[in-house]
């Protein structure tokens, strides 16, 4: 059972509870476009709302019934009112099913995206946007821990942060959704995971001078990876234990699992794995979303 922000318990199973996603995080980590990515997924969408009005919301989305799900932006603008969001957030979870997700990127990100479209920092409209996400940073850390999921959009393209958005958000179903990522470690971990799995243990189709330009989507590459034992192995135990936790999950509230594989690039033996476990995956009743997220890196 999931707890508010003050510690109490809630029931994940009210019936049919209004469902708000606040939108939050730094300035410049792509806040616009998972709002206009939950829009296309079809969240009733408002930026910037002031937080007095959040509970208001929420009454007119119980009267309205038939509301869309509804995101919401809320982030270091609010100035004053920012502080009261913890405690409105954990109110709100009295009468809704409430997530936060809070989107974040490195300073260097950051500052070359602020360089590229020559915007100033809100929070420093005079001084130096070093400065501006600093403070940011500060004013937010609070958000950051309240938050149901962070994504880290450092590596992300726009096109890519929109996939990722709408497969972790897209229309509900009764059935769960999977996510499958693979990754290089060389390039860091996907934050955005729920699990995490290594797979540096299988043989490396890097090695072999005609593979090694090529990618673990090609046949003859994921067979290298895939026909031994203890790749098969590997995949038997990691699906019997998502089929496990997937009910538990569900009871809890969490209908989404976010499962990243990695490996040293992420372009052989992660993305072979990663399709693998799809096909195994693909009579277990789950809806399933696979991105390669280092396939195209050198």
């Amino acid at each position: 059972m999931r707890r508010n922000a003050d510690g109490k318990k809630r029931d994940p199973r009210v019936a049919n509870p209004p469902r708000i996603l606040l939108v939050t995080g730094l300035s410049g980590s792509g806040k616009s476009t998972a709002i206009r990515a939950l829009e296309d997924a079809g969240f009733f969408c408002i930026d910037n709302l002031p937080v007095p009005l959040l509970g208001k919301l929420v009454e007119l989305a119980k009267q309205a019934g038939d509301m869309p799900r509804i995101a919401v932006v809320v982030d270091a603008r609010e100035g004053r009112f920012l502080g009261d969001l913890p405690q409105a957030i954990s109110n709100l979870r009295e009468r809704a099913r409430v997530e936060v997700l809070y989107l974040d990127a490195s300073d260097e990100v950051l500052i070359r995206r602020y360089s590229e479209t020559r915007r100033r920092h809100p929070l420093s409209p005079d001084g130096s946007v070093v400065g501006g996400i600093a403070e940011e940073r500060k004013v937010l850390r609070t958000l950051r821990d309240l938050a149901d999921e962070a994504i880290d959009t450092s590596s992300l393209t726009v096109h890519e942060l929109k996939k990722l958005i709408q497969a972790r958000f897209g229309p509900e179903s009764s059935e769960p959704s999977v996510a499958l990522i693979s990754f290089g470690f060389r390039h860091g971990l996907p934050l955005q995971a729920d699990l995490v799995f290594d797979v540096r243990f299988l043989p490396n189709p890097y090695f072999v001078p005609d593979m090694r330009a090529r990618t673990g989507r090609e046949e003859d590459v994921a067979a290298y990876v895939l026909d031994r034992s203890e790749a098969q192995e590997f995949l038997r135990y990691t699906t019997e234990m998502i089929a496990f936790l997937l009910p538990h999950y569900r009871r809890e509230g969490k209908s989404y699992l976010t499962i990243a594989i990695g490996c040293t690039g992420g372009k052989h033996r992660s993305v072979a794995v990663v399709r693998a476990l799809a096909r195994r995956l693909e009579g277990e009743g789950v809806l399933l979303h696979v991105w390669d997220r280092d396939i195209e890196r050198e």
